[in-house]
């Protein structure tokens, strides 16, 4: 029997220089996608798929992050006293215990910032997501992947297919036997040379993985870019536990760069009922 998945990862620590002056005195994880910051559709789509602790790995200038889902006693109350109503801050709000936070003092890759919350996650399955990659889809990603895990156990990422010439920028897996949108992995290879990768399916930043990961990123091995891969660590685990990607059913949008998060805006705009009238009128559409 798979034990569930309670515990999510959450790291926040980067710098965001790809959407500088923006990300010189605000978290990237804070700017907003129409009226909700990004790390706000993060944490919803955790709290969807069962997630009960949310830990973020932050670092120096992120406590906006923190502060942002504590409750605003002077802004609730000025609110109540005008008779507006405190619905729209409710997701904004997290439970006693729900959030945990952990710093990562250097930046020294994803693996490194995953393995800062080790002493959290415990003997626990997890699951890690990044909150610059945003996911629309019903159900959301990491339900999805939640439902795969509950069939398959072991290990779960999700997988998204992309043009071959892009697959040099991304961490890729080495495919199987597929039954579904499930693919067996038999191996992982991060930011392939141009021309090797083994297959256009790359990870796009949601993943279940269980808590033996820690193990193998103890050794604090350098893989590409001289950063801490988590994609390495993974790698080592195959063979020993189960292993699939999972073709989620949705849209992905890389908020890490400008036009990626223009993108997002007007995708998630054209879904909003409130605003995409508007938003329509304006483009023509």
């Amino acid at each position: 029997m798979t034990k569930p998945v309670r515990k999510a990862v959450f790291p926040v620590a980067g710098l965001g220089t790809r959407l500088l002056p923006a990300t010189k005195s605000i978290p990237k994880e804070m700017i907003t996608v129409v009226d909700r910051p990004l790390i706000q559709y993060a944490v919803d789509e955790a709290r969807e798929a069962g997630i009960e602790q949310l830990i973020f790995v932050t670092g120096r200038g992120k406590a906006a992050l923190v502060d942002y889902f504590d409750t605003s006693f002077e802004l609730e109350a000025t609110m109540k006293g005008k008779g507006k109503s405190l619905e729209p801050l409710r997701s904004s709000r997290v439970d006693f215990g729900e959030l945990v936070t952990v710093r990562q003092q250097q930046p020294l890759g994803l693996g490194h910032a995953v393995w800062c919350a080790r002493e959290i996650v415990g003997d626990e399955p997890f699951a890690v997501l990044l909150p610059d990659e945003l996911m629309m889809g019903k159900p959301n990603c990491l339900k999805q992947l939640v439902e795969a895990y509950e069939k398959v156990g072991g290990n779960v990422v999700a997988a998204l297919e992309i043009p071959e010439e892009e697959t040099h920028q991304y961490g890729v897996i080495d495919p199987g036997a597929k039954d579904g949108r499930l693919t067996e992995i038999r191996g992982m290879v991060e930011k392939p040379k141009p021309g090797t990768a083994p297959s256009n399916l790359m990870l796009p930043g949601r993943y279940i993985l269980q808590p033996e990961v820690m193990a193998e990123l103890d050794a604090q091995e350098p893989g590409a870019g001289g950063e801490i891969q988590l994609t390495d660590a993974m790698a080592k685990l195959i063979g020993r536990q189960p292993f699939h990607a999972y073709q989620f059913d949705g849209e992905r949008y890389d908020c890490g760069n400008a036009a990626g998060f223009v993108i997002a805006n007007l995708a998630v705009a054209m879904q909003r009922a409130d605003v995409a009238p508007q938003v329509k009128a304006f483009l023509g559409a």
